[in-house]
């Protein structure tokens, strides 16, 4: 395989960011522009934005949500289904983890979804026993 290039971005492509998105089911179809000034937002603001690129293309992404002194939140991270199982998921996550660890943030968390304990297992997480997520249910526009 060739080399996967992990950036750490605040720009990128946003409609390619967003077909990923909609690739994992993260998000609803459509073309409401909006949806682009969404995507820059999240990228931008995110703390840490990363990209994998295979001979020049967005094949995969995650980010980490924090408050940049203690904690942090890996979400978000995928890769293009034709590129699954080579390796750029872990790559994504390492380059997630070590930025993170860089800066000096002492708690790193995530919420998975079911069937990747055995992913994230792989990369030193563990299951955070005697705890439950939970999400707020606000009405859609």
């Amino acid at each position: 395989m060739k080399e996967v290039i992990y950036s750490i971005v605040k720009k990128t492509n946003t409609e390619r960011i967003l077909q990923l998105y909609r690739q994992a089911g993260w998000w609803e179809p459509g073309d409401d522009p909006r949806y682009l000034i969404t995507v820059a937002r999240i990228i931008e603001d995110t703390y840490c934005f990363v990209i994998a690129k295979l001979e020049g293309e967005i094949v995969g992404m995650g980010r980490a949500i924090s408050d940049g002194c203690s904690d942090a939140y890996i979400q978000d991270v995928t890769v293009d289904s034709i590129h699954r199982g080579k390796g750029i998921g872990k790559g994504i996550v390492r380059k997630l983890v070590q930025h993170l660890t860089e800066n000096k943030l002492q708690w790193i968390g995530l919420i998975s979804e079911p069937g990747y304990e055995k992913f994230y297992g792989s990369l030193g997480f563990e299951v955070m026993q005697s705890y439950t997520p939970f999400i707020l249910k606000q009405p859609r526009d």
